[in-house]
C-alpha cells in the first residue's frame, strides 16, 4: 500500500547534531528536474556508480534544500544556502549518507512499495507448460564380435 502524504509543506530534516535542512517535498517534478541537471548529463559512460550517485544526490539537494541551520564558513560565520554550498555540504560523507537515507530513500521506498505485488496470474505466462524435453542419452548398444 502506498501511503500518500498530501502535504506540500517543506519539512526539516536533522542530518547531524546541530545540522538541519529545510527541504521541499520530494515530488516527481523535482526528481525529473534533477535527472536533467547538467552535472548528470556531463557524466561519461565510464563514470562509476558512486560518481553517479553523488552527482544525483547533489542535483536533488540543489533543488530540495530551501534553508539550513548549522552551516558555517571557516571562521564560524553562518552562510546562506547556495548551490556551491550544498555541493560542498554533500561532500561530507555523514551528511551525504543522512541526506540519502532521510530524503532520497523515502522516494525509493515508495517506488518499492508500489512494486511489491506478485505477478498477475492472468499474464502471458499464466498456465504455460514446459514444451522442452530433456535430452535422452543414446540407447546402449550390444558389443559387436
Amino acid at each position: 500500500m502506498i501511503r500518500l502524504n498530501l502535504s506540500n509543506r517543506p519539512e526539516w530534516l536533522d542530518l547531524l547534531p546541530g545540522l538541519r535542512v529545510l527541504v521541499a517535498p520530494l515530488t516527481t517534478a523535482l526528481m525529473v528536474s534533477a535527472r536533467a541537471d547538467p552535472a548528470i548529463d556531463g557524466l561519461s559512460e565510464t563514470s562509476s556508480q558512486e560518481d553517479m550517485a553523488l552527482a544525483m544526490a547533489k542535483a536533488v539537494a540543489r533543488r530540495a534544500v530551501l534553508e539550513w541551520e548549522g552551516v558555517g564558513d571557516d571562521d564560524g560565520n553562518l552562510v546562506p544556502v547556495s548551490p556551491a554550498g550544498i555541493d560542498a555540504l554533500l561532500e561530507i560523507w555523514p551528511v551525504f549518507e543522512a541526506f540519502q537515507a532521510q530524503y532520497v530513500a523515502r522516494g525509493l521506498m515508495l517506488d518499492q512499495e508500489k512494486n511489491v505485488s506478485a505477478p498477475s496470474p492472468t499474464g502471458p505466462s499464466a498456465g504455460a507448460t514446459a514444451t522442452a524435453r530433456p535430452a535422452q542419452a543414446p540407447a546402449p548398444t550390444a558389443p559387436q564380435d
